[in-house]
């Protein structure tokens, strides 16, 4: 039997897909739970790039009564991107875009337009059998021997998107409690949860983003000062993404996905617009226009 077709949601890649994708991995995926006042619990974890307003006002119980946040906590921030060209995924040559209204870049899909295909057949079998009736309209083309005939006029939908632009981008996560046990409970899932590797996936919206833990777990603490402000112990990781942006997100006037058709046949009708007379020159296989 012939292999069913499937149709495929393909999302935009932006720069917020991919923030997205990192800060699923990290609340979702590694869910990171610790033990404090209330039990056995899950860290919350925070986008550092909102609103200060926002955040107070969208979960009130990660603040006390004098707004200050309370530990244990995870917050995630995008702090660098670079446009690195020695770094460019799995598009490494410079393909320029189709130079028309439309644009488009990549292939990315490609089917047969049935009804269209159908169109072009139908009309080479009512040519052939016009004279033995309606009926043999839709048969099937055959050659002397009575060999079904493979047909060339067919239309191809062809899907095309703009060029991936790779970047490489990093992502800080800190990590805040008040105990040292509890640093240790959250910190042990990214030195062990790869293995001997540092390398994993973050997805979001169908995209697979390539993402790699850095070796260097920076420690900030400020219990061996022995002052009199809150004992505080912080660890901070950097996670490298490569991810990849497609098309000028809201600034972009070509369309984001463009559909083409291809042409399968090229004709040049001669008129004659004087009597209406056939020109004696033209053969079997020509064309001719009342």
């Amino acid at each position: 039997m012939p292999a069913k077709t499937q149709d495929i949601t393909f999302m935009p890649s932006t720069l917020e897909t991919v923030d997205y994708a990192v800060y699923n991995w990290l609340n979702d995926v590694m869910d990171l739970h610790t033990t404090t006042q209330e039990g056995f619990e899950k860290v919350p974890v925070i986008w550092a790039g909102a609103e200060r307003a926002f955040q107070v006002k969208r979960d009130k119980d990660q603040r006390d009564q004098d707004g200050t946040l309370i530990l244990p906590l995870i917050t995630v921030e995008r702090v660098n991107v670079t446009k690195d060209l020695a770094r460019k995924g799995t598009v490494w040559a410079a393909l320029p875009s189709v130079n028309d209204e439309k644009g488009g870049t990549i292939t990315v899909a490609k089917r047969i337009k049935q009804d269209k295909t159908a169109n072009f057949l139908n009309a080479d079998s009512w040519r052939k059998a016009s004279d033995t009736g309606p009926n043999q309209r839709n048969f099937p083309s055959r050659d002397a021997s009575g060999l079904r005939v493979q047909s060339d006029k067919i239309v191809y939908e062809t899907i095309t998107i703009p060029i991936p632009v790779y970047l490489d981008m990093v992502y800080l996560i800190s990590i805040k409690t008040e105990y040292l046990e509890q640093m240790n409970d959250l910190v042990t899932p990214f030195m062990t949860r790869t293995g001997g590797i540092n390398y994993f996936f973050a997805k979001y919206d169908g995209h697979r983003f390539e993402s790699f833990i850095e070796s260097d777990f920076a420690q900030e603490n400020n219990a061996a000062s022995m002052e009199t402000e809150q004992r505080r112990y912080e660890t901070r990781i950097n996670i490298r993404t490569l991810g990849y942006i497609i098309g000028e997100g809201k600034n972009q006037e070509q369309p984001k996905i463009v559909v083409r058709e291809n042409a399968v046949e090229v004709k040049i009708p001669r008129e004659r617009v004087i009597y209406g007379e056939i020109p004696e020159h033209i053969d079997k296989i020509g064309f001719y226009k009342e």
